[in-house]
């Protein structure tokens, strides 16, 4: 599989002086660590811990069942010899053919749509608007995938604030921690996950991408919301309760004014 991990000689450069130079010092307070204040409680015991890699027996649950278990989990990929990582604090179920907003609703896999249908724990990683990618992990259930939605930065985050710059205009307010994974795109951007690299890789055997072990959390951390941007999917679609987050994180795309909890 090609892996377009290198960046070009210019994405340094294309990291504005103003922006690069705001952002870091926002970064150089408490204990001199790279930390915004939005930090949540996980910063102090995970920044630096390399966790257990989570084999594809994790995997083998149905996608409600694994939206849950992967938040407090970390996703990691390497860089040109390094880690990337954040705690996963937000997750979308889409479960296949009973599941209008779901790729897979045809029930038929397709070019597209196949790492949907492959062994549970296969990253199924697709382009938006052409430039864009998101990335979902497959389950228990043909063509059911849970979104990974959004990250708290554990590693990298100096690396993941050049690649989330690489397009954004100089006039663009700079960038907080809590904003370069804070939603699917920015996610897969921060950490370099792109279809040609991530698509179709086992995450319980890939040297790129994995999950690691991480917190268990239990149901009163975790809001029960509907999912985001898939009105066009219908009023069934929309009001299934099938968008997964840790309460309170400053992390999450999208936080309901009434945070529900299961």
């Amino acid at each position: 599989m090609n892996r377009k991990r290198k960046l070009s000689a210019s994405v340094d450069g294309s990291l504005h002086k103003n922006e690069k130079s705001k952002y870091f010092q926002n970064q150089e307070h408490s204990q001199g660590t790279s930390r915004v204040k939005t930090e949540s409680k996980y910063s102090k015991q995970t920044e630096k811990i390399v966790s257990k890699k989570l084999g594809s027996e994790f995997f083998c649950q149905t996608g409600l069942e694994l939206s849950r278990s992967l938040l407090g989990k970390k996703i990691v990929t390497m860089w040109n010899g390094s880690r990337l990582s954040g705690i996963i604090v937000e997750t979308e179920a889409y479960m296949g053919k009973q599941d209008k907003a779901c790729h897979s609703y045809s029930g038929k896999p397709t070019e597209r749509t196949k790492a949907m249908f492959m062994e549970p724990g296969t990253a199924y990683v697709y382009n938006i608007y052409g430039m864009h990618c998101c990335m979902n992990i497959s389950c228990l259930g043909d063509g059911c995938a849970v979104l990974i939605r959004s990250l708290q930065p554990i590693e990298g985050q100096e690396q993941m604030m050049i690649h989330r710059c690489q397009k954004r205009k100089e006039t663009s307010k700079p960038l907080q921690e809590n904003e370069l994974c804070n939603g699917p795109s920015k996610m897969c951007q921060a950490l370099e996950i792109t279809k040609d690299n991530s698509n179709c890789e086992n995450l319980a055997s890939s040297s790129f991408i994995w999950i690691e072990d991480g917190h268990s959390l239990s149901d009163t951390e975790i809001v029960t919301s509907r999912r985001v941007g898939i009105e066009s999917a219908g009023e069934e679609a929309t009001t299934k309760l099938w968008r997964f987050y840790l309460q309170g994180s400053p992390y999450v795309s999208v936080r309901d004014k009434l945070e529900v909890n299961d």
